[in-house]
This record gives C-alpha cells, sequence and structure tokens, in this order.
C-alpha cells in the first residue's frame, strides 16, 4: 500500500460521511466548516464549482482547528495544483482522463479519480489508484453496480457520490467495497444562505448514526 492510499484510507474512514459543499460566499466557509467539525465531521470537500472555491479551502486550512479540507471538481492538473497550494489535503475528480489521472500520481497529496464503468475503474489501477469515487452513483447503476464490480475488482474501494441522501447512505455503507458515501444534504443551499450554522452540525450529528462506533 501506498503512502497515499494510506492517506485515504484514513481520511475515508474518519466518519461515514463526506460533505460535498459548495460555497457561493467565502464569508461562509469558515463559519460552515466551524458547523461541520462541532458536528463531528472533520472532512470537508470543498467543490471548485464556484469562484470562491478556491480561497475557502484556504482560509478553512488556516482558520479552522480539527478541519481536514479537500478540493472536489477537480478537472484538470492546473485546478489540482492550485488547490494543494490553497491547502486542500486530498483531492476529488467527477471522472477520470488520461491526462488527469497521470497527474494524480505525482500530486504530494491523494485524489479520489471518478469513475463510472469497470474500463475507468481499470485504467485508474494501472496507476496503482484504488481508492475511487463513484460518480454519478445512482444514475450510474448505484448500489447493483458496486456489488458488480466488487467481484472482478475486489481490490478497490469507493466513496459513492452522486444523488445520495441520509436514506439511501445505509445501503451503500453496507457494502464492502464503500468506505464513505459523499452528500450534499448536510450543507442544503438554504441553510448555508441564511447562515443556520446550529441546524448544519445537528445534520452533521446525524451521520454518526449511519455506522457503528
Amino acid at each position: 500500500m501506498t503512502d497515499k492510499t494510506a492517506r485515504l484510507d484514513a481520511l475515508m474512514r474518519r466518519g461515514p460521511v463526506i460533505p460535498v459543499v459548495t460555497i457561493e460566499r467565502v464569508e461562509d466557509a469558515v463559519p460552515l466548516a466551524r458547523a461541520l467539525v462541532a458536528g463531528g465531521v472533520a472532512v470537508i470537500e470543498v467543490t471548485l464549482r464556484t469562484p470562491a472555491g478556491l480561497e475557502a479551502i484556504r482560509r478553512i486550512a488556516g482558520e479552522v482547528e480539527g478541519a481536514v479540507p479537500g478540493a472536489g471538481t477537480v478537472l484538470d492538473e492546473r485546478q489540482a495544483e492550485a488547490s494543494v497550494a490553497a491547502g486542500a489535503q486530498f483531492l476529488v475528480s467527477p471522472g477520470s482522463t488520461v491526462a488527469l489521472l497521470d497527474a494524480a500520481v505525482g500530486l504530494p497529496v491523494p485524489m479520489l479519480p471518478g469513475i463510472a464503468t469497470a474500463s475507468e475503474a481499470m485504467a485508474a489501477m494501472e496507476r496503482g489508484l484504488r481508492r475511487l469515487k463513484f460518480f454519478p452513483a445512482e444514475a450510474a447503476g448505484g448500489i447493483a453496480m458496486l456489488k458488480s464490480l466488487h467481484g472482478p475488482l475486489g481490490e478497490l474501494v469507493f466513496c459513492p457520490t452522486g444523488g445520495i441522501d441520509l436514506a439511501k447512505a445505509p445501503g451503500y455503507l453496507a457494502l464492502p467495497n464503500v468506505a464513505c458515501v459523499g452528500g450534499s444534504w448536510l450543507t442544503p443551499a438554504k441553510a448555508v444562505a441564511e447562515g443556520a450554522w446550529d441546524g448544519i452540525t445537528e445534520l452533521a450529528r446525524g451521520t454518526a448514526a449511519l455506522r457503528p462506533a
């Protein structure tokens, strides 16, 4: 097992859910991350879908004790390098191009490349990448697809993301090749817009029941 694989294992086992967070206003980054950490959710994927993404990662990394910020929606090597420079401790991509997989091997932080098919998973395996994001989980076959992949590709471990909510999460977490799930339900857009941080903390606390202590 490589050092980066071990680091990913540790991150993926920190809790049953990695929140997928899209931040519109940079000033929301720190209170949002503090709310999640207060609820027991330390590993936070901040997407690069908005102009605020990189600065949000930078502020969380510098100001929120106990938080483990990562960058999501990483599409190319340039974004990957910028995310690392901002303080991202892990990277997540929605898909896997040859260039991005090659770049992932040389990056100083681990990446969860996105895959939706056996061929894409095998391309990641060829580069020693065995911890993957299964995306879009529900649209790409969900639990049935992950069960099918487990037989021929049993050494892979997944973080399925896409269409998963609190009700669906336990079914995924029961699979032997799933370490955690990704989801946006911990940080509803309305709650973030209103600064309802206590509510987000309660949602984070609710994830503890998804996996026995």
